[in-house]
């Protein structure tokens, strides 16, 4: 049996796609998986290519690579992800070591890149763009936890002017349906109680079913994976705000097992922001997204996603920036300095924001936003919380789950609570996650 080392960085996708990679070489290259990269017979590294100098940080990882295949000539190199798919054969060029190159769409080929390899020992590059072959490939989902992701679509045709993710991972495609509910519906066999549905736009999920017809959106598909027996709660990330239409929020109204958190990221709080990023949304807009989400969920939360220092941006377009964080009151929101990625729009644009100013205004915003965390925690003291519990902590005494609104808890428990939903009161929080008191905890019997 061949042992594989496998790193991931990136996105919840990244993961996912990481997942799957083990479950396909364990089924058909017969491997298990290692965690010390020094004693595999395979390594593999999935990458991102989001933030700055993301090739320097994967070029970096392989030199400490290559001193490992020194010492064994038989070790097999693989670079997946994003960086592979907008890299490609310079991969190898600089690191001749590295033996195969796959993408996001054509991981499920390793197995047979891997056969060729042994065959040939000639490198082998593949990030082409088969739309949904790869799903085709996966071997049954198997769960070792009470939640789950599933991915049901793949890729954006959005084109933000600072996102390389249309170039990496190709332009929006779904999934069927009718694949994604059985594959939820085996992961509930299996005792699953929380789906998180994942894509780069997710909400612009759409399938036509050539059979009835009739055209499955976004929301069409949550009322569906809601009616599944023993899913109980379902989430969704990454949204777009564009694509968050009316029919969605009704979903909220009438679907109690829709999480009441939302990750929307908006980026800017300036107008001239967003048009420069062509973000096609305006501040307006979002608000009245939230408008109508509060109306139909009153006690829902909202996180985002801010790039700070984006090419032209003023003070003046900070301060509105911050301005709308403080009005909207966001929970848990991720921040970040701009950094121009190969091949995009806003590599072009003049960047008048000097490196000092950048960070001196992303340290404002993530006060500003950690404070806001700090106090929708602090005012879930005293409340009573229903929590999916999915770990048992080292002293073996500890349990810990997620709230709805995305929240991490530690209490007292045993590992006979694993899997359930329990209600635990909020004793104290920090900033990491909270700790509270088991109240009640439901029957065996699925709610």
């Amino acid at each position: 049996m061949k042992k594989v080392y496998i790193k991931t960085w990136g996105c919840q996708m990244n993961e996912y796609d990481s997942s799957k990679i083990v479950d396909l070489l364990q089924k058909n290259q017969n491997c298990i998986i290692t965690k010390e990269s020094s004693n595999a017979d395979i390594l593999l590294l999935n990458t991102c290519s989001i933030r700055e100098k993301a090739q320097e940080k994967v070029f970096h990882q392989l030199g400490r690579w290559k001193h490992l295949k020194k010492n064994n000539n038989n070790l097999i190199i693989g670079v997946g992800g994003c960086v592979a798919s907008q890299e490609g054969e310079y991969i190898i060029e600089r690191a001749p070591y590295v033996d195969i190159v796959f993408g996001p769409q054509t991981f499920h080929r390793l197995p047979e890149m891997l056969n060729k390899f042994y065959k040939t020992k000639n490198a082998i590059v593949d990030v082409s763009f088969p739309k949904l072959e790869k799903f085709k490939s996966f071997p049954k989902t198997i769960s070792h936890s009470p939640s789950a992701y599933i991915s049901i679509m793949e890729g954006c045709n959005k084109y933000c002017a600072f996102c390389i993710v249309p170039y990496t991972r190709g332009e929006e495609v779904s999934r069927p349906s009718i694949d994604i509910l059985l594959e939820i519906s085996e992961l509930a066999a299996q005792g699953v109680r929380e789906i998180t549905l994942l894509g780069q736009n997710v909400n612009a999920y759409r399938w036509f079913d050539e059979k009835s017809g009739k055209i499955y959106t976004f929301a069409n598909l949550l009322r569906l994976v809601a009616s599944i027996t023993g899913i109980d709660r379902i989430r969704f990330i990454t949204s777009h705000p564009i694509e968050f239409k009316d029919d969605l929020i009704e979903v909220y109204k009438d679907t109690p097992k829709l999480a009441s958190f939302l990750h929307l990221p908006v980026q800017s709080g300036s107008d001239r922001i967003l048009n420069l990023m062509k973000r096609s949304h305006t501040i307006s807009y979002y608000k009245s997204i939230i408008e109508k989400l509060t109306k139909a969920r009153p006690n829902i939360q909202i996180s985002s996603d801010f790039i700070v220092g984006f090419p032209g941006e003023t003070k003046y377009d900070f301060d509105q920036t911050i301005n709308f964080i403080s009005e909207i009151n966001f929970d848990m929101s991720f921040s970040f300095l701009y950094s121009p990625r190969p091949g995009t729009p806003a590599t072009y644009l003049p960047d008048k924001v000097k490196e000092e100013e950048k960070k001196y205004r992303l340290y404002i915003l993530q006060n500003i936003i950690n404070k806001q965390a700090k106090q929708w925690s602090e005012k879930m003291l005293g409340t009573i919380q229903r929590v999916l519990v999915d770990k048992i902590l080292h002293d073996n005494e500890s349990i810990s789950g997620k709230t709805e609104n995305n929240r991490v808890v530690v209490f007292n428990g045993s590992s006979n609570n694993i899997g359930k939903f329990v209600d635990v009161k909020i004793t104290d929080s920090n900033i990491h996650f909270l700790k509270g008191k088991l109240i009640n905890v439901e029957n065996d019997i699925n709610l």
